[in-house]
C-alpha cells in the first residue's frame, strides 16, 4: 500500500528551508573551518579588524578568558559595525559607559554552552538556551533574491559554522537584543493589540502576565505563553471595541471572577510554560490557564492551526497562528499572535504517543536529542518528570535510523533502564503529556531483549492495569495483524521487525484533562537492559494499529 509520512513537528519544513538557504548563499559568506587549536577568544584576536569591538565587550565583562578555555560553545559573534551600531543606539561611545551587569547579560545572550551548527536550526527555536537564559529563534529570509538565516527576527548570519578549538562561531550583522518587557508590557506596547490589552487589564490577567519569573521547589519556572489577537482579528469576529467584547462574553458581569466567561476566554489563551512554535507543534494538545481546558495544535504543511478537529466526520476548521509575528521572547514568557478569534472548544479524546525520551532536559541537549549514535545518562535529580526507586542512572539512547538495536523504533530512540529489578531500579514513573479526558487503550511499545524484565506491573495514576508487561517477549510478524490485535499484541513499527513488540495493558477512564502518571514496577529480577520506546494512549474507538511508528515519525500504511 501507499505510505504517507506524517511529521509531528516543524523539523522537516524548516530544515528544507534552511537547506535551500545554505545552498543559495555564496561560498565566501559561509566559512567552514579554521585552525582547531585556536579557541574563540584567540580567533577574535587574530581577526581584530572585524571583531575587535566584541572582543572589547568580552574583556570588559571578564568573559574573554572564559571563551578561551576548554569546553564546547556556540558564539553568535557581532561584527564591529554591529557593535558600533548598538553603542550608537544606546547613546554611548564606549562599552565602559554602560552598566557592567547589562553588558554581562548582553554577552551571555550571544553564547550557548553546546555546539550548534546551522543544520541543527531545524525547529525555529534553538533547543539549548543561551547563558543569559533566554532562547534564540532562527528562520530563513529571502530578500532581493538573496537567502540568509535570521536570528531573533533581526540579526542576519553573514558567516557560519566557523570551527574553533572550543566550539563554533556564527557571525551576525546585528547585536542580539535582550528581551526587557514582560508579556503584559509587550502586548501593551502594540497599538494593534489595544482591545486585547483592555481585556487583560479588566480580567486581572495583566498583573499575572507582568510578574517576574520565579521557580518552585522542583525548579519548575513560572514562564507563561500567550496567544493574543489583534484588533483586526477582533473586528473580523464582530468586535470593534473592548466594551463589545465584554458585553458578549462576560456573562456574570464580573470579568475578574475566575468563573466569568470573559475571564475564561482570556485564560484559555494563556499556556503554562515556555512554549515556542516548535514546542506547540510537538504535542497535539496543551493545557491552558482555563481549568480543565486545552487547545489543540495541528501542523498542516507550513501552517500551524489552533483547534482544528474532525468530529463525527465533520471538519471544524482551526485558526491560523501568525508565525511571522509569533515566537516573541519576553522576560517571563513567549508571545504568539493568531489571525482570527477563537473560543473554548469542547475537546474529544485524542491519541497521545508519548516518547519517554522526549523530556525537557533531554530536548535541550541539542547535540544528543534524536541525534544518531548519541546517548546521555541521568540521575533522578536531572529529570523533573521522571522518578524511580534506586540510585542507578537511566540512559537516553539514539540509534542510526534502521539500525539493528533500536533504530526501527519511534524517532530511533529509547529510554534504557539498566536493570528494572530490585536492587537497581525497582520501579520507574513517568509524567505523561496532556491527555484529554475520555476512555483510552494503553499500549507500551518496546525493544525486546532475552534477559530484560519478564514481569512488570503497570500503574496508571496508582491503579494497576489489567495486564502485566513482559519485556523479553518478541513480536510476532507471521500472524495476521488483526488476530494479533485481538490477543492484545501488535507490531508497532514500520518496517516491521520482531525486535519491537507492543502490548495492550488495559482500558482506562481518564477523568480529568491534564498530565497523569504511569509507573512500571518490576516483580521479578532481570539481567539485562529494559528499553521502552513509546507509551500509547489511543481512544477506544480509533484504529489501534495505524498509524505505526518509524524512525522519522508516524507512518500510515
Amino acid at each position: 500500500m501507499k505510505k504517507l509520512n506524517i511529521k509531528t513537528g516543524l523539523q522537516g519544513l524548516v530544515l528544507l528551508i534552511l537547506s535551500i538557504t545554505l545552498y543559495n548563499c555564496s561560498v565566501d559568506k559561509y566559512k567552514e573551518s579554521t585552525d582547531e587549536t585556536v579557541n574563540a577568544t584567540e580567533y577574535l584576536k587574530l581577526n581584530e579588524e572585524e571583531y575587535s569591538m566584541f572582543l572589547e565587550l568580552l574583556e570588559v565583562t571578564g568573559y574573554a578568558s572564559f571563551l578561551n578555555t576548554y569546553g564546547t560553545y556556540t558564539l553568535f559573534l557581532p561584527t564591529n559595525d554591529a557593535v558600533e551600531s548598538f553603542l550608537n543606539t544606546a547613546g554611548v561611545s564606549s562599552p565602559a559607559d554602560l552598566p557592567i551587569e547589562d553588558l554581562q547579560d548582553l554577552v551571555k545572550l550571544h553564547i550557548l554552552e553546546s555546539k550548534v551548527i546551522t543544520t541543527d536550526f531545524n525547529d525555529g527555536k534553538i533547543a539549548t538556551p543561551t547563558m543569559q537564559g533566554q532562547y534564540l529563534v532562527t528562520g530563513a529570509s529571502n530578500q532581493g533574491g538573496s537567502s540568509s538565516i535570521i536570528v531573533n527576527k533581526e540579526s542576519r548570519i553573514v558567516s557560519s559554522n566557523i570551527e574553533v578549538g572550543n566550539g563554533i562561531i556564527h557571525v551576525i550583522d546585528k547585536v542580539l537584543p535582550i528581551a526587557k518587557l514582560s508579556l503584559a508590557q509587550q502586548v501593551e506596547t502594540q497599538e494593534s493589540l489595544s482591545i486585547f490589552t483592555s481585556a487583560l487589564k479588566a480580567t486581572g490577567w495583566y498583573d499575572i502576565l507582568d510578574k517576574p519569573v520565579t521557580y518552585d521547589q522542583d525548579s519548575i519556572s513560572s514562564h507563561l505563553s500567550l496567544i493574543a489577537q489583534t484588533n483586526e482579528a477582533f473586528e473580523r469576529a464582530g468586535f470593534s471595541s473592548y466594551e463589545e467584547l465584554e458585553e458578549r462574553y462576560s456573562h456574570l458581569g464580573q470579568p475578574t471572577n475566575p468563573e466569568d466567561s470573559l475571564n475564561l476566554y482570556v485564560a484559555y489563551r494563556i499556556l503554562p510554560g515556555l512554549k515556542y512554535v516548535a514546542d506547540l507543534v510537538n504535542s497535539p494538545t496543551h493545557s491552558t490557564e482555563a481549568p480543565q481546558e486545552v487547545i489543540g495544535v495541528k501542523l498542516a504543511q507550513d501552517s500551524v492551526l489552533i483547534n482544528e478537529q474532525t468530529f463525527d466526520g465533520v471538519l471544524e476548521k482551526g485558526v491560523l497562528l501568525n508565525r511571522e509575528q509569533s515566537d516573541v521572547t519576553t522576560t517571563n514568557g513567549v508571545l504568539h499572535l493568531v489571525k482570527n478569534n477563537f473560543e473554548i472548544k469542547k475537546r474529544f479524546p485524542t491519541p497521545v504517543y508519548f516518547d519517554p525520551g522526549d523530556q525537557p532536559e533531554i530536548r535541550r541537549l541539542a547535540s544528543v536529542f534524536r541525534i544518531p549514535g548519541q546517548n546521555a545518562s541521568f540521575t533522578k535529580e536531572d529529570l523533573q518528570f521522571v522518578d524511580w526507586e534506586g540510585d542507578d542512572e537511566i540512559m537516553y539512547r539514539v540509534d542510526t535510523p534502521g539500525g539493528g538495536t533500536y533504530g526501527h523504533g519511534y524517532w530511533a530512540d529509547v529510554m534504557q533502564i539498566k536493570r528494572l529489578r530490585d536492587g537497581y531500579v525497582n520501579n520507574i514513573e513517568f509524567t505523561t503529556p496532556v491527555i484529554i479526558k475520555g476512555r483510552y487503550k494503553i499500549w507500551v511499545s518496546y525493544r525486546a531483549a532475552p534477559n530484560a524484565s519478564p514481569n512488570v506491573q503497570v500503574f496508571f495514576n496508582d491503579e494497576e492495569l489489567s495486564r502485566q508487561l513482559n519485556f523479553t517477549e518478541y513480536g510476532n510478524t507471521t500472524q495476521p495483524e488483526r488476530v494479533l490485535e485481538s490477543q492484545g499484541y501488535k507490531i508497532p513499527v514500520s518496517p516491521q521487525t520482531n525486535r519491537f513488540n507492543s502490548r495492550l495493558l488495559g482500558i482506562v477512564e481518564v477523568e480529568t484533562t491534564g498530565r497523569h502518571k504511569i509507573r512500571f514496577n518490576a516483580v521479578t529480577n532481570a539481567g539485562q537492559e529494559t528499553w521502552i520506546d513509546v507509551i500509547e494512549f489511543r481512544p477506544i474507538e480509533m484504529d489501534q494499529i495505524y498509524p505505526r511508528f518509524s524512525p522519522t515519525g508516524l507512518v500510515e500504511q
